[in-house]
């Protein structure tokens, strides 16, 4: 993409893993984020933020995060939003079904704080 990933949508429901990204993503890297804490908020927020990227875990109760990505590809604005799961769900085959889902990219869980920013920034540049 030839403009920079500046917005970022998160979802996560664990809130000790929610910090720790939001303060390497925010604070250290200048991000701007909206933190969401589950697909219910995440479909009630994403349209107005109008994400660059959505950062999405895959495991979270009630909506999943392949069924989040369901619910925002329903909006026109966001069907083209590139989305990158985060999960400890990273068999080849896991990885291979996130992709054919639409993601554009996985992060294993748990991840490294210091190179989050940069991996999502390498999977937004070769979008």
């Amino acid at each position: 993409m030839t403009q920079e990933l500046s917005r970022i949508l998160y979802v996560e429901d664990d809130p000790d893993i929610q910090a720790i990204a939001m303060m390497v993503l925010e604070t250290i890297n200048g991000f701007t984020v909206e933190a969401c804490n589950c697909g219910g908020d995440a479909l009630e927020k994403a349209v107005a933020f109008k994400p660059d990227l959505v950062l999405l875990d895959v495991m979270m109760p009630g909506m999943d995060g392949p069924e989040t990505l369901k619910g925002l590809r329903s909006f026109p604005e966001l069907a083209t939003t590139p989305v990158v799961f985060m999960t400890a769900k990273v068999q080849p085959q896991e990885v291979e079904g996130y992709l054919k889902l639409g993601a554009v990219g996985v992060i294993a869980k748990p991840f490294d704080p210091m190179t989050l920013a940069q991996e999502l920034r390498d999977i937004w540049s070769k979008q």
